[in-house]
């Protein structure tokens, strides 16, 4: 049975999966319906799963859908990153705040993030890949962002000095303040 955690933002929830192993390896369920519904309290259904690589230092986000807006169910295959999310639903009282996980091939956690919510990761080993389960399909038309280092939001991004490696698109993303945000 997995263990779930709210984190500081409540709707943001960190499983831990029960790993079965010995010499030979290791054995665990990553996902089950009924399991996540139970401990979740929430009913989804994953369309789309994506699979990214990203080496050491590369910074994806922050990211979102203003429409079509994906709730995601995030882990870690390969490596460590830190995982963020960012509450941007202008009704909630904990807008424009974050929080984080560190996610690893080792530990096997699992990040939940609502839809409503903008997302992001650092990449912490040599390679990172990065697996996720959407709630609804890619719309580049509807994709957004906001700047990983806007200073209202004040992510504590573990980068010990380095320069994170960003896309062009991110680097060119606005503060949360001038940023298209959910109700």
């Amino acid at each position: 049975m997995m263990q779930v955690q709210a984190l500081s933002i409540p709707e943001v929830l960190l499983f831990t999966p029960r790993v079965f192993g010995d010499a030979r390896g290791f054995f665990f369920e990553s996902f089950n319906a009924r399991e996540f519904a139970e401990l979740s309290g929430l009913k989804v259904n994953f369309v789309q799963d994506n699979h990214s690589r990203s080496a050491r230092h590369v910074l994806r986000g922050l990211h979102y859908q203003i429409r079509q807006a994906q709730g995601k169910l995030v882990r870690v295959v390969v490596g460590e990153a830190f995982d963020v999310a960012v509450d941007i639903r202008k009704s909630s009282p904990t807008f424009g705040q974050w929080t984080g996980a560190l996610l690893s091939a080792d530990n096997k956690r699992q990040l939940w993030i609502p839809p409503g919510f903008a997302h992001g990761f650092l990449a912490l080993g040599e390679y990172t890949e990065f697996i996720y389960k959407t709630t609804d399909y890619y719309a580049p038309e509807h994709e957004r962002g906001i700047a990983w280092d806007d200073p209202e939001i004040g992510i504590d991004w573990p980068l010990d000095g380095a320069q994170p490696l960003l896309s062009g698109k991110d680097r060119e993303n606005p503060p949360l303040a001038r940023a298209e945000a959910f109700a």
